[in-house]
């Protein structure tokens, strides 16, 4: 068993996901998700030459891919929806979950880096929320996002999401009073970029590193967000608001999630890319 499935057997994904900083990000990627599987649906009606009343159909045309899918909390959502939904995880424990919870998504294990049981050009939409939190090195990372490239349809758009180094340096660093430790073990750069290593479960990245990557597979990007902003520094403080205010924010965060100066500093970032028409 690896490091990464040891820590998945015990981490509990659900109640994350569930928790009040959870859901500012999943709500605020879902938004997005949707965009730009509407824009899916409008390009299959308009192929089919369907009719505006007949979406639950044209739904069922339109192919998302879900790698790193978790437990399933966005596949199976998806799925519900009426999407055609394929989705592939790493993690054993995390694939039992998903399979119980849904018999509508097509799940399967795989590796991010290795997707050979799928097809090229293939997905409209795909998803790739786990995989880069977890993968060390450039080599690695490039090969997640060059599988993902070739999964999807021409046109087709990638979701790619990203732990961010300044939270990891703010919140682990200083907030949790590791700092100094962390400098003697040379875990930083002297710029305070974090050095990972895969006993160190995560990796976290910066806007320049993203940059990299998607030149290096040479996808263009629509949009970068910030889906969960400050609201993983403010956890105490989330759960302290009522109903009413934990809307508000919400609310806010989407608002806010695209401004540049804002990007970077929360604790993921969603990367929106474009696989260029052949």
């Amino acid at each position: 068993m690896t490091e990464l499935e040891e820590y998945y057997n015990k981490f509990n994904e659900e109640k994350r996901l569930n928790s009040r900083h959870g859901q500012v990000e999943y709500r605020v990627s879902m938004k997005y998700i949707h965009a730009y599987l509407d824009e899916a649906v409008a390009g299959k009606r308009r192929e089919a030459a369907f009719a505006d009343g007949e979406e639950t159909a044209i739904k069922g045309m339109v192919k998302l891919l879900d790698i790193g899918a978790g437990t399933g909390r966005y596949s199976v959502a998806l799925a519900e929806e009426g999407y055609d939904v394929t989705a592939v995880e790493l993690v054993r424990h995390n694939l039992g979950i998903l399979k119980k919870k849904a018999a509508g998504v097509k799940a399967m294990q795989g590796n991010a880096m290795h997707l050979k049981r799928l097809e090229g050009d293939s997905f409209d939409v795909t998803l790739l929320f786990g995989p880069m939190y977890h993968l060390f090195g450039f080599d690695d990372k490039r090969k997640a996002l060059a599988e993902a490239a070739r999964v999807t349809r021409p046109g087709g758009v990638i979701l790619v999401a990203y732990c961010m180094n300044e939270y990891g340096v703010i919140t682990y660093g200083f907030k949790e009073r590791h700092i100094l430790e962390c400098i003697a073990q040379g875990r930083f750069t002297e710029d305070f970029k974090t050095i990972s290593s895969p006993d160190k479960i995560y990796d976290y990245m910066r806007l320049e590193d993203i940059d990299a990557l998607n030149q290096s597979v040479g996808l263009a990007r629509i949009k970068i967000i910030s889906p969960d902003g400050p609201a993983n520094y403010m956890r105490p403080f989330l759960n302290q608001l009522d109903d009413q205010e934990f809307e508000a924010f919400v609310r806010y965060q989407m608002a806010v999630c695209e401004r540049s100066d804002l990007i970077g500093a929360g604790a993921h970032t969603v990367d929106i890319l474009r696989k260029h028409l052949h």
